[in-house]
Order: C-alpha cells, then sequence, then structure tokens
C-alpha cells in the first residue's frame, strides 16, 4: 500500500516538475517485452523515464540501477526496491560475477528493462560512447526490440551534485526499434545504437550538421554534400531526402 501511495506521488511529482512528456515517434506503447536503452544525464533519469511509460507497462519494465548508490540508505533501497522494481547492478567488477547476470534472469523471466548504455552520467548534446552490454543483450536476446531513447532536459532538473529539483519542462522520446543484425561486429553496433538514441530531439538542422561533422570533421559551411549522411538519415528515419536536400540549401 505504501508503494502504490509513493508511486502516486512521485508520478504526480514528476509530472509538475518537468510536465513528462513521452513521444511515441518510432513505436506505439505497446505491452511487449523490450529493452529500452537511453541516455544518462541524471538520477532523476530512472524516475523520468519510468513516468514517461504508461501504467500497464511500469509493472513489467525495470529500470537498472547502481547498487552502491541505490542500496546507500534504507529509504533509496526501499523506493527502488518496492516502487520501482529495478535490478541493482554492481559498478564493481569480479572475476567470478558477470554483471549482466541479474539482466539475463529479468529478461528470461519476461520483464522488459532500461539499460543507461553510457554507463555514466553526462551533459552532452550527443550520446557518450556506449559500453559493451546493450550489444551482449542483443546477441543473447535477438528477438527481443531495442528501443532507443532521447531524454531531454531533465539534468536541469536534477543537475549532477544537487539534492534539490528545479521545474524545467522535459521530455522523453521513444525511437523506433532495432536489432542487432547478422554478422554485425560489436564496434559496428556500439556506433549505431547510440546514434539511434541521439537523433530525436534534434531539428534536421542540427541532425545534419552533427552527422556530417561526425563524417568530414570539419565544421559545415555553406553548401554541402549528402553523399555519406545519405545512408545515416535513412537508418534514424528522421527526414526525407527531399526535405534534407532542401535544409542544406539553407544552411548558412
Amino acid at each position: 500500500m505504501r508503494a502504490m501511495l509513493m508511486s502516486y506521488f512521485l508520478l504526480g511529482l514528476i509530472r509538475i516538475l518537468t510536465g513528462a512528456q513521452a513521444r511515441w515517434y518510432g513505436c506505439p506503447p505497446k505491452a511487449e517485452q523490450r529493452i529500452y536503452f537511453a541516455n544518462h544525464q541524471s538520477h532523476a533519469d530512472l524516475v523520468m523515464i519510468w513516468a514517461a511509460l504508461p501504467k500497464e507497462l511500469r509493472a513489467t519494465t525495470r529500470a537498472i540501477a547502481a547498487k552502491d548508490y541505490w542500496t546507500r540508505t534504507p529509504f533509496k533501497k526501499w523506493i527502488t526496491t518496492a516502487v520501482f522494481n529495478v535490478i541493482y547492478v554492481s559498478r564493481e567488477r569480479n572475476a567470478d560475477e558477470d554483471p549482466l547476470e541479474p539482466l539475463f534472469e529479468a529478461l528470461e523471466h519476461g520483464d522488459s528493462i532500461i539499460l543507461f548504455p553510457e554507463g555514466t552520467r553526462g551533459n552532452q548534446d550527443e550520446p557518450q560512447p556506449f559500453k559493451a552490454g546493450l550489444y551482449n543483450l542483443a546477441l543473447k536476446f535477438p528477438s527481443i526490440e531495442l528501443v532507443p531513447a532521447w531524454i531531454d532536459n531533465v539534468q536541469r532538473v536534477m543537475p549532477k551534485g544537487e539534492v534539490v529539483p528545479v521545474p524545467v519542462l522535459c521530455s522523453v522520446t521513444f525511437g523506433q526499434p532495432i536489432h542487432l543484425q547478422e554478422g554485425e561486429e560489436r564496434i559496428a553496433f556500439l556506433q549505431r545504437a547510440p546514434r539511434r538514441a541521439g537523433a530525436f530531439d534534434m531539428t534536421p538542422d542540427q541532425f545534419v550538421r552533427i552527422q556530417l561533422r561526425r563524417i568530414s570533421g570539419k565544421k559545415v559551411q555553406g553548401q554541402a554534400t549528402l553523399s555519406g549522411c545519405d545512408v545515416l538519415l535513412h537508418e534514424c528515419g528522421l527526414v526525407s531526402r527531399k526535405t534534407i536536400e532542401h535544409k542544406m540549401n539553407r544552411l548558412p
């Protein structure tokens, strides 16, 4: 009963503080097993993405949480266990223990999970490089959809090192599911997946600039070719080629 009341309180609080906008751009919210992977900006990410899910999905979707931080006090341990039903993972490496084993058990049990594959919090316009965990999960559970999510602006609600939240409009954008492609190597997958997580909250102008800069290593100035960027744009399903060509012609 206390856990249920706390969940209602937290849902109300996060909606007041952030607006809790959920944007399902790439897929509908379905009651099917998924691995949601998102950028990591704040300890509030866990609550933000949990609140963005419909009620019927929250009951079967479990976030990954650092054991050393979220079990540090009895209250943190209670709220992450009783309310969020998280999966604790240890950040300390033990030769006799696979850190992904708790995730394997949850997925084998039929749960969906929420993963932050950057491994640490950041404050960038693009995701940081992903750790290998997402690839290993995709390799072991190839039939489960991998749904990218982009949490925007939540670092302003609970910045790193702060304990008092402030009201700021935030959103969680869910993109088109991906799968590990047949024969896809780990490095190639870990380069592809962050692009899918980071593309959804950008305007076409921002996305074109970032991808061309990534390809050429230079700042985009004046007219620019779409060669090399076409594949990325099509892969992310962001906009049509015609729209991109129109945008490119308008780049200052």
